[in-house]
């Protein structure tokens, strides 16, 4: 039985299950006990990892690596995205010897306070981009820019995904669906991947023929995106404006999804049916977001498990090559599921 099976039986993500398997001491009473009774169920047993079946490869070094969370407070519930990734890799791959650390600066103007207890052998950065001060001081340490928000002057080497693909797939599908007026609604404007992503979007669907609307909330300048804000707040001012535009959007680009339960809701409330009123396509996949929506439309994947496995074998090739010069930057694509049929279709 495949971790992803048992998921979806116990109404929870596979890397609540990989953690269940791998420290279920972190996993909440209620969805663990949701698990293991599914586990039992199907007499589902995993193999500890020193003894499951098949090639035997030499194991390499365990490597000691932090992911530095640069803007975010410590001890963030809502980032261990990333260490939830990386136990499925590891799960499923015992190459992946990697002891994690998880460090955290308020600003982009400090080092973690435990980086030099850390005694890391490489350093993945997620969030704001690190004062060129603070990257100094990290000297000889190897160190990989994940995801987005970096700046073009960015000197060490990256791996995010293609937001620029993101948009234009996004135009793509809904010329493919037959909408001749689109719009982009989104809140957090200033956060860079939004911003491509509606940049690219808005281009493109010019470019085939498309009639634009750029619908966007408020303006949240020095805001980390890190820490969860209210977003929720915007969706009434957004259904508005979406009401208002001529000639009336009937395609929806929503760049990203941490928005769009309170969206879709406010849209209801005002009378628009999915299907009937508008179709719509998500920016981003996330399965506890996207299958709690009252309908399910089309969204695009950025790939994040590719992108987790990316940016730590990338880092690992840093760290064996240290005098490897040149910077090296990698996007991955997205992927887009297609639109599900909905009740009012």
């Amino acid at each position: 039985m495949l971790i992803a099976e048992i998921a979806k039986k116990a109404k929870v993500s596979p890397a609540t299950v990989s953690r269940a398997i791998n420290q279920p001491a972190i996993v909440a009473p209620e969805s663990l006990a949701r698990i293991q009774a599914v586990m039992r169920q199907h007499n589902y047993s995993p193999t500890p990892l020193d003894r499951r079946r098949g090639p035997k490869f030499r194991k390499p070094g365990l490597r000691r690596v932090g992911v530095w969370f640069v803007g975010a407070k410590a001890n963030n519930p809502s980032l261990n995205w990333f260490q939830d990734q990386l136990l499925q890799i590891q799960s499923g791959n015992p190459l992946y010897r990697v002891d994690l650390s998880v460090l955290f600066s308020n600003t982009p103007n400090e080092l973690p306070g435990r980086l030099a207890q850390a005694k890391l052998d490489g350093i993945i950065i997620q969030g704001m981009e690190p004062s060129a001060a603070c990257l100094a001081r990290l000297g000889s340490l190897p160190h990989v820019w994940f995801m987005t928000r970096r700046s073009t002057t960015f000197p060490g080497d990256f791996v995010e995904p293609n937001n620029e693909e993101n948009g234009q797939i996004a135009a793509e599908y809904l010329k493919r669906r037959g909408h001749k007026s689109v719009a982009v609604i989104s809140t957090d404007p200033d956060y860079s991947a939004i911003t491509r992503r509606v940049r690219a979007f808005v281009q493109h669907a010019g470019e085939i023929g498309l009639h634009v609307h750029t619908i966007l909330g408020q303006s949240n300048p020095g805001v980390s995106y890190l820490d969860q804000t209210n977003a929720n707040a915007e969706s009434d001012t957004l259904v508005r404006r979406f009401l208002a535009a001529k000639p009336r959007p009937s395609g929806l680009y929503i760049p990203v999804d941490h928005f769009c339960g309170s969206f879709f809701r406010a849209l209801r409330e005002a009378g628009q049916q999915a299907g009937r009123d508008f179709d719509a396509v998500l920016g981003n996949f996330n399965p506890v977001i996207y299958h709690n929506l009252d309908h399910l439309p089309a969204t695009i994947d950025i790939n994040l498990p590719t992108l987790v496995r990316k940016v730590v074998d990338h880092l690992m090739w840093r760290i064996e090559n240290p005098g490897a010069t040149g910077r090296v930057g990698v996007t991955i694509s997205p992927t887009l599921i297609e639109l599900k049929p909905t009740n009012g279709s």
